[in-house]
């Protein structure tokens, strides 16, 4: 019950503060994508169940919110934190830098997914130069975002676990 309400207070916390505060914020036209920045972070804390499970109520939180294509964001989130989680069983020494730089790549990497996914669906009709400029700016704002996010979502994480009693 307790991760069931911290993910939904997480997920709401962030789709109001994107439509408010970084709805008018914006790095060269991109904002922060924070939906993409919570996914990944709960994939790296908890695995890649978590990301995906983040990924797709979030995901669709956010298609419903901002009236967008429903289910192009929630598929694209899934698979991120997944993706996410599974490659971190291949990092051998994690670093301090590392929520940083993943958080920076699944950006860019979400995004132009998601464009193409748009595209395939008739839903974008950007060039592709657009949207590469927006994945790369919107990655470096994810990353700018990182070390002041990261920490009171693991804190948060940590608190949220089932604390089991060992008995003799």
């Amino acid at each position: 019950m307790r991760r069931t309400l911290l993910l939904t207070v997480v997920i709401v916390t962030a789709l109001l503060l994107q439509t408010t505060v970084f709805a008018d914020v914006r790095l060269l036209g991109a904002r922060p994508e924070l939906m993409f920045l919570l996914t990944i972070s709960f994939a790296i804390l908890e695995g890649p169940a978590s990301g995906a499970v983040t990924g797709f109520a979030g995901g669709m939180a956010q298609d419903f919110l901002l009236d967008q294509p429903k289910g192009i964001t929630a598929l694209t989130l899934t698979l991120l934190g997944y993706t996410v989680g599974l490659l971190l069983q291949y990092i051998v020494s994690p670093s301090p830098v590392l929520p940083v730089l993943l958080v920076a790549g699944g950006t860019f990497v979400g995004e132009l997914f998601y464009g193409l996914v748009a595209f395939l669906l008739g839903q974008l009709d950007v060039t592709t130069l657009y949207l590469f400029r927006v994945a790369a700016l919107s990655a470096v704002y994810n990353a700018i975002l990182t070390p002041l996010v990261y920490p009171v979502l693991r804190r948060a994480a940590e608190g949220s676990r089932s604390r089991k009693v060992m008995r003799w």
